[in-house]
C-alpha cells in the first residue's frame, strides 16, 4: 500500500512539473483570448498580457498590440502612426513586443523628434516640436480589409497623423467578417484553458474544426469586395484628412518565384484599383525578389516574415511615411519642410 501512495505522489509530482514547465517555459495555459463581434468578426480581448515561448505580448484597451495607454486626443507634440493589419502586423506568439513591425517602425521614426508641427494659421499659429513617437498596432490573425474597415468604423483612427494598411496577398481573398472560429478553435480561445497541459494537448493532437465560409453579402466577388473595402478605408480617413499608405507583402512561393495565376491577377487588379483612386501602394514583392538572401531567410513559414523580413518591410514603411507626411512637418533647426 505504501508503494501505491509513493507511486501516486510521484505521478502527481510529475504532472505538476510538466504543468509548471509548460506554463513557465512556453506560456501554455495563458493564451490570448478573443471576442466575437457582429461587425468586426472578432478581435483580441482588451487589456491582456502574457508570454508565449518567451515572447512578451500585451494588448491594450482598444484590442491593439501596444504598451501602455494612449492619450485621446493625442498631445500636439506626439507623432502618431496607426498600423492596421493581420497576423503579419500583429506578430503573433512568435514575435516579442519589441520586435513587431510597429515597434521597429517606432524606432525608425525616432529621427522625427525635434521636427515641428504647426497648429493654426497666421498670428494664431503655434509650433509644437515633436517629442513623442507612437506607432499603434491594430491587428489580429487572419484579418482582411473588411475586418480592418469594420474596426476603423468602430474605434476610429485615434487621431493619427497617418494610417498604414499592411496586407498580404492572401488577404485579397479574405472572407467576410465572421466570428465562427471564436471559442471553437483552440487558436481563437474565448476563455482560459483548464490547464497548460490541456492547451498543449489540444494544440498538438486535436484537429481544428473547419467551418463553411459565410456567403458574400453582395453581388461582387471576394476579391472585388476586399478591394472596395480598401477604398472605403481610404475614403473614411480622407474625411479627416488622414493620409493612408497600403503595403502588401508576398507569400513565400511568390518570391521563389512560384506565383499562382489567380494571385498574379488579384495583385494586378489591386494595383489598377489603387492607381485609379490615386492612392499609395507599396509592394514588397519586387524588393524581396531582388535580395541576395534565399527566400526562406525572409520568412518564418510560408506567409509570416522572419526578423530580416520584418526589418526590410519596416524600412520600406518608414520611407513611405516620410514621403506621405514629411511635408507636414518642418525641421526646427532649418525651418525647412522635411523631405
Amino acid at each position: 500500500m505504501k508503494l501505491v501512495w509513493i507511486g501516486l505522489a510521484v505521478a502527481i509530482g510529475a504532472v505538476l512539473l510538466v504543468e509548471l514547465g509548460l506554463r513557465v517555459v512556453f506560456g501554455f495555459g495563458n493564451p490570448l483570448l478573443y471576442l466575437a463581434e457582429d461587425d468586426i468578426g472578432y478581435r483580441l480581448a482588451p487589456n491582456q498580457s502574457t508570454r508565449r515561448f518567451g515572447n512578451r505580448i500585451r494588448i491594450d484597451r482598444f484590442s491593439m498590440r501596444n504598451d501602455g495607454e494612449i492619450a485621446l486626443p493625442p498631445d500636439p507634440t506626439t507623432l502618431r502612426v496607426l498600423l492596421i493589419g493581420d497576423s503579419i502586423a500583429n506578430g503573433g506568439w512568435w514575435t516579442d513586443q519589441s520586435e513587431t513591425i510597429s515597434a521597429r517602425l517606432k524606432v525608425q521614426l525616432d529621427g522625427w523628434r525635434g521636427r515641428k508641427r504647426t497648429v493654426g494659421e497666421g498670428e494664431a499659429a503655434v509650433d509644437y516640436p515633436i517629442e513623442t513617437i507612437e506607432v499603434l498596432n491594430a491587428s489580429a490573425n487572419s484579418w482582411s480589409p473588411r475586418n480592418q474597415l469594420a474596426y476603423l468604423k468602430r474605434f476610429g483612427h485615434f487621431q493619427s497623423d497617418l494610417v498604414v494598411l499592411l496586407i498580404n496577398t492572401d488577404d485579397l481573398f479574405g472572407a467576410p467578417p465572421n466570428s465562427l472560429p471564436v471559442g471553437r478553435k483552440v487558436t481563437y480561445p474565448a476563455r482560459k484553458p483548464v490547464s497548460a497541459i490541456d492547451e498543449f494537448v489540444r494544440r498538438q493532437f486535436f484537429v481544428e474544426p473547419n467551418f463553411p465560409l459565410p456567403p458574400e453579402p453582395g453581388p461582387v466577388g471576394v476579391e472585388e469586395a476586399n478591394r472596395i473595402a480598401i477604398g472605403d478605408i481610404h475614403d473614411l480617413l480622407a474625411e479627416d484628412d488622414v493620409p493612408m499608405v497600403t503595403v502588401i507583402t508576398p507569400l513565400l512561393r511568390e518570391v521563389e518565384p512560384n506565383q499562382r495565376d489567380y494571385e498574379v491577377k488579384a495583385r494586378n487588379q489591386l494595383e489598377e484599383f489603387i492607381a485609379d483612386r490615386e492612392m499609395t501602394l507599396v509592394d514588397v514583392l519586387p524588393m524581396f525578389r531582388e535580395r541576395s538572401e534565399a527566400p526562406p531567410e525572409l520568412f518564418r513559414d510560408t506567409i509570416h516574415l522572419s526578423g530580416l523580413g520584418n526589418t526590410l518591410v519596416t524600412d520600406r514603411i518608414a520611407k513611405a511615411v516620410t514621403a506621405a507626411i514629411g511635408d507636414r512637418f518642418a525641421d526646427v533647426a532649418t525651418g525647412q519642410k522635411s523631405q
